[in-house]
Protein backbone atom coordinates (compact mmCIF):
# COMPACT_ATOMS: atom_id res chain seq x y z
CA UNK A 1 0.00 0.00 0.00
CA UNK A 2 1.17 3.40 -0.72
CA UNK A 3 1.55 6.17 2.09
CA UNK A 4 1.59 10.16 1.54
CA UNK A 5 4.75 11.11 1.50
CA UNK A 6 4.94 11.53 -2.33
CA UNK A 7 6.78 7.85 -2.80
CA UNK A 8 3.48 6.65 -5.47
CA UNK A 9 2.71 9.07 -8.25
CA UNK A 10 1.52 5.94 -10.37
CA UNK A 11 -1.30 7.22 -12.90
CA UNK A 12 0.36 10.69 -12.81
CA UNK A 13 2.20 12.29 -15.88
CA UNK A 14 5.90 12.96 -14.55
CA UNK A 15 7.89 16.13 -14.70
CA UNK A 16 10.66 16.27 -17.18
CA UNK A 17 13.62 18.25 -15.56
CA UNK A 18 14.96 18.96 -18.57
CA UNK A 19 15.36 17.97 -22.74
CA UNK A 20 18.57 15.84 -22.12
CA UNK A 21 20.50 17.33 -24.72
CA UNK A 22 22.65 19.83 -22.85
CA UNK A 23 20.43 22.83 -23.43
CA UNK A 24 19.67 23.87 -20.45
CA UNK A 25 15.86 23.86 -21.29
CA UNK A 26 13.35 23.64 -18.35
CA UNK A 27 10.16 21.40 -18.72
CA UNK A 28 7.16 20.24 -16.82
CA UNK A 29 4.40 18.88 -17.51
CA UNK A 30 1.01 18.80 -15.99
CA UNK A 31 -1.73 16.85 -15.36
CA UNK A 32 -4.22 17.74 -17.88
CA UNK A 33 -1.11 16.61 -20.15
CA UNK A 34 0.20 20.05 -20.46
CA UNK A 35 3.79 20.30 -21.70
CA UNK A 36 5.38 23.38 -20.61
CA UNK A 37 9.17 24.73 -21.41
CA UNK A 38 10.80 27.64 -20.61
CA UNK A 39 15.07 28.35 -21.22
CA UNK A 40 15.18 28.52 -17.17
CA UNK A 41 12.75 26.98 -14.07
CA UNK A 42 10.63 29.79 -12.99
CA UNK A 43 10.98 31.73 -10.04
CA UNK A 44 7.75 34.15 -9.58
CA UNK A 45 4.84 31.76 -8.89
CA UNK A 46 1.56 33.11 -8.24
CA UNK A 47 -0.76 30.12 -7.18
CA UNK A 48 -4.07 29.14 -6.01
CA UNK A 49 -4.36 29.20 -2.19
CA UNK A 50 -4.16 25.33 -1.29
CA UNK A 51 -1.94 25.03 -4.28
CA UNK A 52 0.81 28.32 -2.83
CA UNK A 53 0.41 26.92 0.59
CA UNK A 54 1.75 23.29 -0.37
CA UNK A 55 4.51 25.18 -2.09
CA UNK A 56 5.76 26.68 0.83
CA UNK A 57 5.60 23.77 2.76
CA UNK A 58 8.15 22.81 -0.22
CA UNK A 59 10.41 25.08 0.08
CA UNK A 60 9.08 27.67 -2.74
CA UNK A 61 7.50 30.55 -1.82
CA UNK A 62 4.80 32.00 -3.98
CA UNK A 63 5.18 36.13 -5.06
CA UNK A 64 1.12 35.65 -4.21
CA UNK A 65 -1.88 33.79 -4.01
CA UNK A 66 -5.74 34.19 -4.99
CA UNK A 67 -8.83 32.25 -3.77
CA UNK A 68 -11.61 30.54 -5.07
CA UNK A 69 -15.23 30.83 -6.06
CA UNK A 70 -16.11 30.02 -2.23
CA UNK A 71 -13.25 32.70 -0.84
CA UNK A 72 -14.09 36.12 -0.10
CA UNK A 73 -12.01 39.67 -0.49
CA UNK A 74 -10.00 38.09 2.84
CA UNK A 75 -7.52 34.61 2.62
CA UNK A 76 -9.10 31.91 4.36
CA UNK A 77 -7.25 31.43 7.89
CA UNK A 78 -7.74 27.63 7.61
CA UNK A 79 -6.89 27.37 4.01
CA UNK A 80 -4.06 29.49 4.03
CA UNK A 81 -1.46 27.26 5.58
CA UNK A 82 2.05 29.17 6.24
CA UNK A 83 0.97 31.67 3.72
CA UNK A 84 0.06 34.76 6.05
CA UNK A 85 2.57 34.11 8.21
CA UNK A 86 5.11 34.46 5.23
CA UNK A 87 3.82 37.58 3.86
CA UNK A 88 2.74 35.99 0.71
CA UNK A 89 0.03 38.95 -0.69
CA UNK A 90 -3.59 37.91 -1.21
CA UNK A 91 -5.49 38.62 -4.79
CA UNK A 92 -8.68 37.63 -4.03
CA UNK A 93 -10.91 35.28 -5.77
CA UNK A 94 -9.58 33.91 -8.45
CA UNK A 95 -12.31 33.90 -10.97
CA UNK A 96 -12.68 38.14 -10.19
CA UNK A 97 -8.66 37.80 -9.72
CA UNK A 98 -7.20 41.45 -10.60
CA UNK A 99 -5.72 41.16 -13.45
CA UNK A 100 -4.40 44.95 -12.75
CA UNK A 101 -2.36 43.51 -9.47
CA UNK A 102 -0.96 40.87 -11.27
CA UNK A 103 0.29 43.11 -13.52
CA UNK A 104 1.86 44.93 -10.95
CA UNK A 105 3.78 41.73 -9.66
CA UNK A 106 5.15 41.92 -13.37
CA UNK A 107 6.25 45.12 -12.74
CA UNK A 108 7.74 44.45 -9.79
CA UNK A 109 9.96 41.52 -11.17
CA UNK A 110 7.67 39.22 -13.44
CA UNK A 111 5.26 36.24 -13.17
CA UNK A 112 6.72 33.34 -14.25
CA UNK A 113 4.27 30.62 -13.27
CA UNK A 114 0.13 30.36 -12.63
CA UNK A 115 -0.17 27.14 -10.15
CA UNK A 116 -3.86 25.78 -10.30
CA UNK A 117 -5.67 22.45 -9.18
CA UNK A 118 -7.42 20.32 -11.64
CA UNK A 119 -10.77 18.09 -10.60
CA UNK A 120 -11.61 16.97 -13.78
CA UNK A 121 -8.17 16.79 -15.51
CA UNK A 122 -9.16 19.42 -18.41
CA UNK A 123 -9.72 22.43 -16.72
CA UNK A 124 -8.11 24.29 -13.72
CA UNK A 125 -10.50 25.20 -10.97
CA UNK A 126 -9.93 28.29 -9.09
CA UNK A 127 -8.50 30.89 -12.09
CA UNK A 128 -10.32 31.13 -15.44
CA UNK A 129 -7.27 29.88 -17.85
CA UNK A 130 -8.49 33.10 -20.11
CA UNK A 131 -7.33 35.76 -17.78
CA UNK A 132 -3.43 33.44 -17.41
CA UNK A 133 -3.40 33.58 -21.06
CA UNK A 134 -4.44 37.63 -21.27
CA UNK A 135 -1.11 37.81 -18.94
CA UNK A 136 0.59 35.57 -21.39
CA UNK A 137 1.84 33.50 -18.00
CA UNK A 138 1.86 29.78 -18.36
CA UNK A 139 -0.34 27.93 -16.33
CA UNK A 140 0.28 24.55 -14.62
CA UNK A 141 -2.84 22.34 -13.10
CA UNK A 142 -2.37 19.47 -11.08
CA UNK A 143 -4.55 17.26 -10.24
CA UNK A 144 -6.73 16.20 -6.86
CA UNK A 145 -9.49 14.40 -8.03
CA UNK A 146 -10.69 11.61 -6.22
CA UNK A 147 -9.76 8.85 -8.76
CA UNK A 148 -5.71 9.77 -8.03
CA UNK A 149 -4.07 8.55 -4.07
CA UNK A 150 -3.61 10.87 -1.79
CA UNK A 151 0.43 9.77 -2.31
CA UNK A 152 0.02 10.60 -6.21
CA UNK A 153 -1.87 13.76 -5.56
CA UNK A 154 1.36 14.95 -3.07
CA UNK A 155 4.05 13.09 -5.20
CA UNK A 156 3.00 15.71 -7.99
CA UNK A 157 3.52 18.57 -5.72
CA UNK A 158 6.83 17.35 -4.52
CA UNK A 159 7.42 17.02 -8.37
CA UNK A 160 7.12 20.35 -9.18
CA UNK A 161 8.53 21.85 -6.01
CA UNK A 162 11.59 20.00 -6.66
CA UNK A 163 11.49 21.15 -10.81
CA UNK A 164 11.20 24.95 -9.39
CA UNK A 165 14.45 24.39 -7.02
CA UNK A 166 13.27 23.23 -4.59
CA UNK A 167 15.67 20.77 -1.81
CA UNK A 168 14.56 17.06 -1.70
CA UNK A 169 12.48 17.37 1.69
CA UNK A 170 13.35 14.16 2.70
CA UNK A 171 12.30 15.13 6.15
CA UNK A 172 8.96 15.75 5.72
CA UNK A 173 8.11 12.64 4.01
CA UNK A 174 9.75 10.88 6.66
CA UNK A 175 7.17 12.89 9.19
CA UNK A 176 4.42 12.09 7.20
CA UNK A 177 5.04 8.17 7.14
CA UNK A 178 5.96 8.60 11.26
CA UNK A 179 2.63 10.09 11.27
CA UNK A 180 0.61 7.59 9.69
CA UNK A 181 2.59 4.54 11.31
CA UNK A 182 1.11 6.32 14.65
CA UNK A 183 -2.44 6.85 13.49
CA UNK A 184 -2.67 3.27 12.10
CA UNK A 185 -1.42 1.90 15.48
CA UNK A 186 -4.22 3.85 17.53
CA UNK A 187 -6.93 3.65 14.86
CA UNK A 188 -6.20 -0.63 15.09
CA UNK A 189 -7.42 -0.41 18.65
CA UNK A 190 -10.08 2.19 18.56
CA UNK A 191 -13.82 1.25 18.39
CA UNK A 192 -14.71 4.74 17.39
CA UNK A 193 -16.65 5.81 14.47
CA UNK A 194 -16.04 9.30 12.14
CA UNK A 195 -18.13 11.29 10.09
CA UNK A 196 -16.84 13.84 7.86
CA UNK A 197 -19.45 16.86 7.44
CA UNK A 198 -19.81 20.19 6.38
CA UNK A 199 -22.13 22.39 7.60
CA UNK A 200 -24.69 24.59 5.49
CA UNK A 201 -26.85 25.79 7.86
CA UNK A 202 -29.14 25.44 10.03
CA UNK A 203 -31.05 23.16 8.29
CA UNK A 204 -28.61 21.47 6.06
CA UNK A 205 -26.04 19.75 6.50
CA UNK A 206 -23.40 17.62 3.85
CA UNK A 207 -21.91 14.42 4.98
CA UNK A 208 -18.74 13.50 2.90
CA UNK A 209 -18.54 10.23 1.20
CA UNK A 210 -14.88 9.04 2.07
CA UNK A 211 -13.96 7.29 -0.86
CA UNK A 212 -14.28 10.30 -2.48
CA UNK A 213 -12.26 12.03 -0.94
CA UNK A 214 -8.44 10.95 -1.66
CA UNK A 215 -7.44 11.81 2.44
CA UNK A 216 -10.15 10.42 3.93
CA UNK A 217 -9.61 7.33 1.49
CA UNK A 218 -6.43 7.40 3.21
CA UNK A 219 -7.61 7.39 6.50
CA UNK A 220 -10.18 4.17 5.84
CA UNK A 221 -6.96 2.20 4.76
CA UNK A 222 -5.30 2.98 7.99
CA UNK A 223 -7.93 2.21 9.66
CA UNK A 224 -10.81 4.81 10.86
CA UNK A 225 -13.82 3.37 10.93
CA UNK A 226 -15.81 5.86 9.10
CA UNK A 227 -19.68 6.51 8.75
CA UNK A 228 -21.15 5.58 5.59
CA UNK A 229 -23.71 8.57 5.14
CA UNK A 230 -25.99 6.42 3.12
CA UNK A 231 -27.50 6.20 -0.30
CA UNK A 232 -28.54 9.32 -2.26
CA UNK A 233 -27.25 12.02 -4.62
CA UNK A 234 -24.02 13.64 -5.19
CA UNK A 235 -20.56 12.23 -5.62
CA UNK A 236 -18.82 13.51 -3.27
CA UNK A 237 -21.45 14.91 -0.65
CA UNK A 238 -24.81 13.52 0.55
CA UNK A 239 -26.87 16.53 1.35
CA UNK A 240 -29.28 16.21 4.50
CA UNK A 241 -30.74 17.76 7.87
CA UNK A 242 -28.75 17.49 11.10
CA UNK A 243 -31.32 15.07 12.58
CA UNK A 244 -30.23 12.59 10.09
CA UNK A 245 -26.40 13.04 10.45
CA UNK A 246 -27.32 13.01 14.54
CA UNK A 247 -28.95 9.54 13.82
CA UNK A 248 -26.13 8.11 11.97
CA UNK A 249 -24.33 8.10 15.54
CA UNK A 250 -21.03 9.06 14.80
CA UNK A 251 -18.46 9.39 17.92
CA UNK A 252 -16.02 11.61 16.27
CA UNK A 253 -17.16 14.30 14.05
CA UNK A 254 -14.61 15.91 11.31
CA UNK A 255 -16.18 19.27 10.76
CA UNK A 256 -15.39 21.57 7.68
CA UNK A 257 -13.60 24.27 9.53
CA UNK A 258 -13.25 26.88 6.14
CA UNK A 259 -14.45 29.89 6.54
CA UNK A 260 -17.43 29.00 4.08
CA UNK A 261 -18.47 26.36 5.97
CA UNK A 262 -20.92 26.04 8.83
CA UNK A 263 -19.94 25.25 12.22
CA UNK A 264 -21.87 22.06 13.59
CA UNK A 265 -25.43 23.02 14.45
CA UNK A 266 -26.01 19.47 16.38
CA UNK A 267 -23.45 17.22 17.21
CA UNK A 268 -24.95 13.68 18.14
CA UNK A 269 -25.09 13.37 22.23
CA UNK A 270 -20.99 12.53 23.56
CA UNK A 271 -19.88 12.98 20.09
CA UNK A 272 -16.24 14.78 19.72
CA UNK A 273 -15.11 17.31 17.26
CA UNK A 274 -12.10 17.84 15.65
CA UNK A 275 -11.66 20.31 12.58
CA UNK A 276 -11.01 18.97 9.01
CA UNK A 277 -9.94 21.08 6.04
CA UNK A 278 -11.25 19.62 2.83
CA UNK A 279 -8.43 21.33 1.24
CA UNK A 280 -5.66 20.87 3.05
CA UNK A 281 -2.44 21.82 1.30
CA UNK A 282 -1.29 18.96 -0.82
CA UNK A 283 2.29 18.34 1.23
CA UNK A 284 4.12 16.01 3.41
CA UNK A 285 4.15 18.42 6.33
CA UNK A 286 0.57 19.37 5.99
CA UNK A 287 -1.14 16.02 5.87
CA UNK A 288 1.27 15.03 8.79
CA UNK A 289 -0.22 17.46 10.73
CA UNK A 290 -4.24 16.05 10.12
CA UNK A 291 -3.17 13.18 10.97
CA UNK A 292 -1.55 13.78 14.50
CA UNK A 293 -4.36 15.83 14.96
CA UNK A 294 -6.93 13.04 13.93
CA UNK A 295 -4.39 10.60 16.27
CA UNK A 296 -4.70 13.03 19.30
CA UNK A 297 -8.40 13.06 18.65
CA UNK A 298 -9.07 9.72 18.42
CA UNK A 299 -7.09 9.15 21.41
CA UNK A 300 -8.95 12.22 23.19
CA UNK A 301 -6.16 13.61 23.96
CA UNK A 302 -4.27 17.62 22.92
CA UNK A 303 -2.58 17.25 19.79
Amino acid sequence: MSDATGSDTTGTSAADPGDGGGSGMWGFTDDRGTGLTAPRPPERVVAYVRAGAALLDLGIRPVAVYGSGHDGDLLDPVKAGGLAAAGVPYLGPGRALDEARVRELADLGGVDLVVDLTYDGKSPYALDEAAAERLGVPLVALSVGSELSLAAIVGRFVELAGALGAADGAAARERTAGAEAALRAVAGRSELTVLALSGAGPEQVYLARPHAWPELARLAELGVRFVDPGPGPGASWLTTDWEYAVGLGPDLVLFDSRANAVPPHRVPPGARLAPWNPETPPSPSAYARFFQDLTAALEDREP
